[in-house]
């Protein structure tokens, strides 16, 4: 069983990505960050894409609005953003308070300054395998992963637990691709299906995006599998000093035997997505410029 180093292969993107930005001559690439309220999870997560961007050369202009702000006030910033010729990328991190539509503020996004790629236009891009859109940061590491441990999915069953618009469908539909490293057959299951465990048994490839910790079992795959783990559940742990531990989607200890290669919680997925949303920056900012 290979452990495929989530880690590692982010510090390799971040390194190509920092040689990339240094040669630009003139501006540097610019991402906004809209953070509203004080979530702890988000708190940590604008940080470390603030300090990421920073590694690279990439300017990172964090935007806080209060918490009481209106829907109007926060689709007048989008707006702002988009208009701003300074700015490549613009991220809106999620959850947002209650008074806002998260979806309707993600859709007021620049196409071509959404480097979340949750855009309508960028997710038909995917389907329609144009690749000057932009591909949502997760799913878009997972490719990048499996590329980089030469794992090619070309015939082979690709199983997707889990169908959300930022995992699960663009994942499906990047496999599914017609083009080097995808032409993958792909299933989708979630909880409307029937005899899961069966179909779960013929995954070559599984990316388990389900959200349920620790949920898929060793009877539920077959030897040789590669898999991904994109969950992330904290898991009340008395023996830990935070009181929980973090763990996948995926009943580590007794299917990593398993499997041929398998990405640990944490440090598999998460890191990528990340330098995906730099390399998606970057590239706003090449097609930009």
């Amino acid at each position: 069983m290979e452990l495929i180093d989530g880690n590692q292969v982010a510090t390799t993107l971040i390194a190509e990505l920092k040689a990339e930005v240094a040669q630009a001559t003139g501006r540097k690439p610019c991402l906004a960050l809209i953070r509203v309220g004080e979530d702890p999870a988000s708190v940590s997560y604008v940080r470390k894409k603030e300090k990421t961007a920073e590694e690279i050369g990439i300017i990172s202009r964090v935007i806080l609005p209060p918490v009481t702000i209106t829907q109007a006030e926060l689709l007048a910033l989008v707006d702002e953003l988009n208009a701003d010729p300074t700015v490549d990328g613009i991220l809106v991190q999620s959850p947002l308070p209650k008074q806002i539509d998260e979806l309707a503020v993600f859709r007021r996004v620049s196409p071509e300054k959404d480097v979340d790629g949750f855009h309508t236009i960028n997710l038909g891009k995917v389907a329609q395998e144009d690749e000057s859109g932009f591909v949502s940061c997760t799913p878009a590491g997972i490719m990048e992963l499996l590329k980089r441990s030469q794992v090619d999915l070309k015939g082979k069953h690709v199983v997707v637990l889990g169908r959300s618009l930022i995992v699960g469908k663009p994942a499906a539909l990047l496999a599914l691709q017609k083009k080097a490293g995808a032409n993958a057959t792909v299933t989708i299951c979630h909880s409307g299906t029937r005899d899961l465990p069966a179909l779960t048994r013929q995954a070559d490839v599984l990316i388990a995006a389900i959200g349920r910790p620790e949920f898929v079992t060793a009877d539920m795959v077959k030897p040789g599998v590669v898999i991904i783990d994109v969950g992330v559940n904290r898991v009340p742990d008395s023996t830990k000093k935070t009181g929980y531990r973090l763990t996948g989607d995926v009943h580590f200890p007794t299917v990593s035997p398993l499997a041929s290669k398998i990405t640990p919680v944490p440090g598999g997925v998460g890191p990528m997505t990340v330098a995906m949303l730099m390399k998606n920056t970057v590239k706003a900012f090449r097609q930009h410029s």
